[in-house]
């Protein structure tokens, strides 16, 4: 299963694998029935999750809702530490996850709204260097795992520092590649997927990032905490909803 899944990562596009990976592992969740894990967001059981990644990592991917350790992570932050699931809000959803979208809407109405500039789970399409809304427009927006991807990432920081609100919240992700190196990496030479991969850990990264990140954020003008949520959850809850281990939130406030 895992070389299965790694060989669709690495050679079928994006849009293909987000319009109808979710029907195929459907079927397969039929062979992961049990009760050793659990997933927060859809709250499904199974005997293990699914291996996920271009180098496939155990226990990962939910196949029922596809949810991944760092959805599970959010999912529960959000409902722990933030009013999302019990007040009406103005959601911006860039990149949006499928397995969030249906729950969010649900939840949020005609007020959350999904935007990219290629995925076909997206309302609105858009580059995030100029994104089509006016100042101040939304309480809370999610960005994930798109930073390491875009030409200038602190324009594309600034326009979500942009739309949000006084008084909102943004979560901002990227991934991270061990060892972290002090000061981001990126090269605008750097242009064969081979040579990315190499230096930034995926051929269609731009840069890796180090621990100079939350800096990176609040150049632009976020307050930012860095919530090692994770550790504060209990050994049982981390094995039971398979968390990442050194996952930090990236929680970013615009000030009133």
């Amino acid at each position: 299963m895992k070389q299965i899944i790694s060989f669709f990562l690495k050679n079928v596009p994006r849009k293909y694998l987000q319009l109808f990976s979710h029907v195929v592992l459907k079927i397969v969740s039929i062979f992961y029935v049990g009760n050793k894990v659990q997933c927060p967001v859809c709250e499904s059981n199974f005997r293990k999750f699914l291996p996920y990644g271009r180098e496939a990592r155990e226990n990962a991917l939910c196949p029922n809702c596809l949810s991944l350790e760092r959805h599970r992570l959010m999912w529960l932050f959000l409902k722990e530490k933030t009013d999302f699931f019990t007040s009406k809000k103005k959601v911006l959803h860039i990149a949006p996850e499928i397995c969030f979208i249906e729950l969010f809407e649900n939840i949020h109405k005609e007020n959350y709204i999904t935007a990219d500039l290629e995925s076909p789970l997206a309302k609105v399409k858009m580059d995030i260097h100029e994104m089509p809304f006016e100042d101040n427009s939304f309480d809370v927006v999610f960005c994930n795992h798109v930073m390491e991807h875009v030409a200038d990432d602190f324009k594309s920081m600034g326009e979500i520092f942009r739309v949000l609100k006084p008084g909102g919240f943004a979560i901002i992700q990227i991934p991270i590649f061990h060892p972290v190196p002090d000061i981001t990496l990126e090269d605008s030479g750097i242009t064969d997927p081979k040579d990315r991969e190499k230096h930034y850990g995926q051929d269609d990264h731009v840069r890796l990032y180090g621990k100079d990140y939350p800096d990176r954020l609040r150049s632009v003008g976020f307050v930012v905490a860095e919530d090692n949520f994770v550790n504060q959850l209990s050994i049982e809850q981390q094995t039971k909803y398979a968390l990442p281990k050194d996952e930090v939130i990236h929680f970013c406030e615009k000030a009133i």
